[in-house]
């Protein structure tokens, strides 16, 4: 497995990638518990794939990708 540790919160370092994509997002390194709350509230974002999957951060990366290719 690769190492995330740097990307994870201590007590995820172990955990499969399939472990983590069930997790929830302040398993990821910079999301607090407040900003996860925050996430569930405006978007109903409670775990790591529904974060990945959500359509506005696909929208999002499509978009950024699009821009960066136009450069």
């Amino acid at each position: 497995m690769a190492d995330l540790s740097a990307f994870l919160d201590k007590a995820f370092e172990n955990s499969s990638f399939e472990e983590l994509a069930e997790a929830p997002v302040d398993a990821l390194a910079g999301i607090s518990k407040s900003d996860a709350e925050a996430l569930k509230q405006a978007l109903g974002i409670k775990t790591i794939r529904q974060l990945a999957e959500h359509k506005v951060i696909l929208i999002a990366q499509a978009i950024a990708g699009l821009a960066a290719s136009k450069k």
